[in-house]
């Protein structure tokens, strides 16, 4: 019992066609085997590489986004605390030149 065989016709220069036909010699295989075999084999790397490159370099963007925000948050924190340090530092100061003006004759 023969299986149904459908014809598929691509369309190359006839550069190209000499050269599937040389590569078919050089494999020891048919031209049909050989352009079967390629068809049934190719994945698109090249899209799949660029598409992941892309994804990568969105994701470092947000990365280097989010740590920007956070160092300019520990920024402005720091920058609160040296004036609360500095606010107390100047309250307590008055009340220590007072103290001791009061113990001193």
């Amino acid at each position: 019992m023969n299986a149904a065989v459908e014809r598929i016709v691509v369309q190359t220069t006839p550069q190209e066609k000499q050269a599937i036909i040389d590569k078919a010699r050089q494999l020891n295989m048919s031209v049909s085997e050989l352009m079967r075999s390629g068809a049934n084999e190719y994945t698109p790397a090249d899209a799949d590489l660029v598409a992941l490159a892309t994804a990568a370099q969105a994701s470092a963007e947000r990365s280097m986004a989010v740590i920007d925000d956070a160092l300019a948050s520990i920024a402005a924190s720091n920058a609160r605390i040296k004036a609360m340090e500095a606010k107390a530092k100047a309250e307590r100061e008055p009340r220590a030149t007072t103290s001791r003006s009061r113990r001193t004759p």
